[in-house]
């Protein structure tokens, strides 16, 4: 059924839009230029700077945590203010504080200025996202496939440069960084900007009065995904010191990412011919990759330092990041009223920002609180399962979506 927001939805088809090439290349941009950045902020505070870990810890957790604030914020710019001004507010922030640390990457001008990076990276990437929700020539599971893809590439060249460009110095990477948000911000003064009359279409459409149904789903799929991004982030932390006392190497951990990014790249077609499938099946697809992202830490508990193990596991680790974490924010979009998707993309920026803060710190605790690996992978495994229980029983029910203009009809099964 088509519903009249649906119709209004459609309506901006006629209006000027972001094209897919501008948003992807966007995000391309910003996640290399992040990734410039916070890869060496451990080895950098430690190594150079004479801080101890500990404090290197509380700087990344507060990166983290002015990252939440710049996501609800910037969603809530998104929706009550202007998109344009929005993503040029979060690309400001970024290209003032990279610039500023080219100068300035002493303590504690280092730290202060991070945090000033974290809350604009925020904001990009939520407008980002944001920006996504208004596509129109594509279905959102499509859109929201390739940005998970450019997103990714992005984090994979930024780490790779970093390791030739630093030895020039750090503030060559810093420069390097303000460049790209310089280059972001050419693109979004030209292409950033949607016409106002297709803004005031989005936003006419409100739910005062009225309760979304989808509301006790969406809540539980944010919760959902906290605990998944709060367990993921043990494979990008501690799970490197579980395979050193395994008797493996930091090279045979770092491939495990190469591992990561190939298959990435490798289910991206898959992905794209199935999505019309996939997109019937939206739930199944969120809820089989939950599944699969316990399954990777339940294999680990028999590692044993064979490697083939930890290869298999960041397979079915990966397959379960490329079905689930994708599909997020296109049942956000799918359920969430026009005028309120700034605010829901900011929310699951905000709660995937939180799980990668806390995991890591989470982790260390368990571990060192217990001296057992194998109970933070029970745990992980226990948690991630109890949380995707919870989602799945919170959509036991059939209800239809609010947004697909292109594919009405298929989410009343979803």
């Amino acid at each position: 059924m088509i519903s009249s927001s649906d119709k209004k939805w459609g309506s901006m088809v006629q209006q000027k839009i972001l094209a897919m090439k501008w948003l992807f290349l966007g995000s391309l941009i910003t996640n290399t230029g992040i990734s410039l950045i916070w890869p060496l902020t451990t080895i950098y505070m430690h190594e150079y700077l004479g801080e101890p870990l500990t404090v290197a810890g509380i700087v990344l957790f507060a990166n983290s945590m002015f990252m939440v604030i710049g996501n609800s914020f910037g969603g809530w710019l998104f929706d009550h203010w202007q998109p344009y001004g929005t993503v040029l507010a979060g690309i400001g922030l970024n290209l003032f504080a990279t610039g500023m640390l080219i100068f300035f990457h002493g303590w504690p001008a280092y730290p202060l200025l991070l945090v000033v990076s974290g809350l604009g990276s925020g904001i990009t990437t939520t407008a980002i996202n944001s920006y996504a929700t208004r596509i129109q020539n594509k279905r959102p599971s499509v859109v929201f496939n390739i940005l998970y893809f450019t997103s990714n590439l992005g984090l994979v060249i930024g780490t790779l440069i970093v390791g030739f460009v630093l030895p020039y110095g750090i503030g060559v990477v810093f420069a390097l960084a303000t460049g790209l948000f310089a280059l972001f911000l050419v693109v979004a003064l030209l292409h950033y900007r949607i016409d106002k009359v297709a803004i005031a279409t989005a936003t006419t459409q409100t739910v005062s009065g009225e309760r979304n149904p989808a509301k006790p789903r969406l809540v539980m799929l944010m919760v959902t995904l906290f605990v998944t991004w709060l367990m993921y982030e043990q494979w990008q932390s501690n799970i490197s010191a579980f395979m050193l006392g395994e008797g493996l190497t930091i090279k045979d951990y770092s491939f495990l990412w190469t591992i990561n990014a190939l298959l990435i790249v490798l289910f991206q077609p898959i992905l794209t011919a199935f999505d019309r499938w996939l997109l019937q099946h939206i739930r199944l697809r969120l809820i089989g990759g939950f599944v699969l992202f316990a399954g990777s830490f339940l294999l680990l508990l028999n590692g044993s330092g064979q490697y083939i193990t930890f290869i298999v596991a960041m397979i079915v680790l990966t397959m379960g990041e490329v079905l689930a974490l994708p599909a997020v924010s296109t049942y956000v979009t799918l359920f969430t009223p026009l005028a309120q998707q700034g605010r829901y993309q900011g929310l699951i920026q905000g709660f995937a920002s939180a799980g990668r803060a806390l995991g890591p710190l989470l982790g260390a605790m368990v571990i060192e609180g217990t001296g057992s690996y194998q109970l933070l992978f029970v745990g992980a495994t226990g948690l991630i399962l109890l949380a995707a229980l919870g989602f799945a029983f919170s959509v036991r029910q059939s209800i239809p979506a609010l947004n697909d203009p292109l594919h009405p009809v298929t989410h009343q099964q979803s």
